[in-house]
């Protein structure tokens, strides 16, 4: 892209702008996208695997790092961001009688793997509605030929 730039009493001059190319994003993007997940519907039950890092001081006074997976388990109240890097899932459940969401990147590093327990039937893409709801009207409909 050249642009004239006239001065007074000068003649032109040719001007390349910069053009910023994006960096090789699809191969980025493609290189980070996970291919063994789970179709994950909303309704769906599911086990989320996340590895979590600790520190852990020793008595040399020097802390290590550890890891562990900890295992979040609830139902999915939505997915957002259809099916690229940016895509999450929100997920719910009860403990102590405190309702609990964490939304979780699929496609994250520290997600080891997503696991579906058990399919829910539903009518809509989000289930927002759940936070509020008690009893039988928290309860969705398990899809047939399902196994519990």
């Amino acid at each position: 892209m050249a642009e004239e730039i006239q001065k007074e009493g000068v003649e032109t001059e040719t001007v390349e702008a910069e053009v910023k190319e994006p960096l090789e994003e699809k191969g980025i993007i493609e290189a980070n996208l996970k291919g063994d997940l789970p179709e994950i519907k909303t309704g769906d039950i599911v086990k989320v695997h996340q590895k979590i890092k600790e520190k852990i001081k020793d008595k040399s006074k020097e802390s290590k790092i550890k890891e562990r997976i900890q295992i979040f388990e609830g139902q999915v109240l939505a997915k957002k961001h259809g099916k690229g890097i940016s895509a999450t899932i929100t997920v719910r459940k009860v403990i102590d009688g405190i309702g609990v969401e964490k939304i979780f990147p699929i496609h994250s590093p520290s997600i080891e793997k997503i696991e579906v327990v058990r399919s829910g039937k539903t009518r809509r893409s989000k289930l927002y509605y759940l936070r509020t709801a008690k009893g039988r009207k928290a309860k969705l409909k398990t899809v047939e030929g399902e196994k519990e």
